[in-house]
């Protein structure tokens, strides 16, 4: 049991621990988590990828593994804040108040000279200048001479347990998420609502609410590369409208009870909707508006029908110098064989280089667009901040702030100071001459 004990208070199991949590963590960075996409799965065998499965690497952070390292990595903090934690507890709360000569020898910086006086008029001298110029000192009788003792920031000494707990403190949080909290998507399409969505692996999940998208609406860079898409979404509960049209774009997520809608994705929903053109001859005449549904066949002022074969509102990924929304079309003339091409809304003349008998202009389209959103309910979400929180006030206890601590005896014409600090030590030894040279100068 005390080998067991001593395994788990070391320093270097922490040590290693770390490196293993560091270096398994690029695991999840390379290897794309959640269901692998087929593109990915492509560039691996069929054994490699039995063994991530098998591994766990497609969803490492919830692999068995690697919960089994931060188990350790928790009870190996644990183990060694009970160990040391009890000597440092007694160093703050039952300082050393006596400087006897063998407590002086071990002490880095000490200092003896000479004043005039008696001990009572040193030892008031003494605490003035300790409180004024330090801390107020605790003053100790022993065989007629006076010990005083003063410290600064001793609580700082547990800057490393406070970041302990707050590793902790984050474990918890992140195992409260875990298992009370999902992670989900959904597609909804303008105009539509829902109170289901679905996990990585495809499992539903009901809200108990209704989320609708009243309206989505997406603006493009000239580049014909998305600027912003956002959402315009509404939530019914118990047939009442609690939350009405609120818009929700990238970083700007929804939250109700707890749940967080995240704009994630979108795309047209492939329902409904009408494209629009506008039609002339070559030889003169005003433009002639057409609108219809893609497959629909619609006749044009020279006897020819025009279908829309399909549409895109980004065609750059397509044809990559070009941008903005396109739609290719099909004219089939009185007599003759149909000819399919593509018309841009961003190039308006365009058409006119294609030699035709008519001239079109695509004007865009009202389709409807499905809103991609990303759900995550994370319960343990806040007890993960107060982790960050105590995590950062520890690091500024253990790093930024020292232990500081100073010793005066006085005897008949006698002064003896010494002095310790926990870090910084030669900013110590700054602050220390100081004070001595201050003291000769009483």
């Amino acid at each position: 049991m005390q080998a067991l004990w001593d395994f788990f208070c070391s320093l270097k199991l922490a040590i290693s621990l770390l490196i293993l949590l560091a270096a398994t963590s690029i695991i999840g960075t390379i290897i794309p988590q959640g269901p692998p996409p087929p593109e990915y799965l492509q560039t691996i065998s069929e054994a490699k990828q039995k063994l991530y499965q098998t591994l766990g690497f497609f969803d490492m952070y919830h692999s068995w593994w690697f919960i089994l390292l931060l188990y350790l990595f928790t009870v190996n903090i644990v183990a060694c804040s009970i160990k040391r934690l009890p000597r440092v507890w007694k160093m703050i709360s039952e300082p050393t108040l006596v400087m006897d000569d063998g407590f002086q020898r071990s002490l880095s910086l000490t200092h003896d000279f000479k004043m005039q006086g008696d001990v009572a008029t040193l030892r008031d001298k003494m605490t003035a200048f300790l409180k004024g110029e330090f801390a107020a000192p605790v003053i100790t009788e022993r065989d007629g001479e006076f010990h005083l003792f003063a410290q600064k920031s001793p609580y700082s000494r547990l800057g490393v347990y406070v970041v302990h707990l707050s590793i902790i403190v984050i474990f918890i949080g992140a195992l409260l998420g875990s298992f009370l909290g999902y992670k989900g998507y959904v597609n909804i399409v303008e105009g539509t609502g829902t109170s289901t969505i679905y996990s990585r692996s495809g499992q539903p999940i009901d809200l108990g609410f209704t989320v609708r998208c009243d309206k989505f609406s997406v603006s493009f860079y000239d580049t014909g590369a998305p600027k912003e898409f956002k959402s315009i979404l509404s939530v019914i509960d118990g047939g009442k409208v609690v939350i009405d049209k609120r818009p929700v774009i990238v970083n700007d997520p929804l939250t109700y009870k707890g749940i967080t809608f995240y704009q994630s994705s979108y795309g047209p929903a492939g329902e409904g909707g009408l494209y629009h053109f506008t039609v002339r001859e070559r030889n003169g005449g005003s433009p002639v508006k057409v609108s219809l549904q893609q497959g629909e066949r619609k006749p044009l002022p020279d006897g020819s029908t025009l279908q829309v074969l399909e549409a895109t509102q980004d065609v750059s990924q397509f044809i990559p110098q070009f941008s903005g929304p396109a739609a290719r079309i099909e004219v089939t003339p009185k007599a003759g064989e149909p000819k399919a091409f593509i018309v841009f809304q961003n190039y308006p003349n365009f058409d006119e280089q294609r030699g035709g008998k008519l001239v079109f202009n695509y004007l865009g389209s009202d389709e409807k667009m499905f809103t991609g959103l990303q759900v995550a309910k994370d319960p343990g979400v806040w007890v993960v901040w107060a982790g960050c929180f105590l995590m950062v006030a520890g690091c500024c206890m253990a790093f930024f702030m020292s232990h500081k601590r100073l010793w005066v005896r006085v005897r008949n014409g006698h002064v003896t100071m010494g002095g310790t600090a926990s870090k910084n030590p030669a900013g110590f030894q700054i602050l220390f001459d100081e004070l001595v040279d201050k003291l000769k100068k009483l």
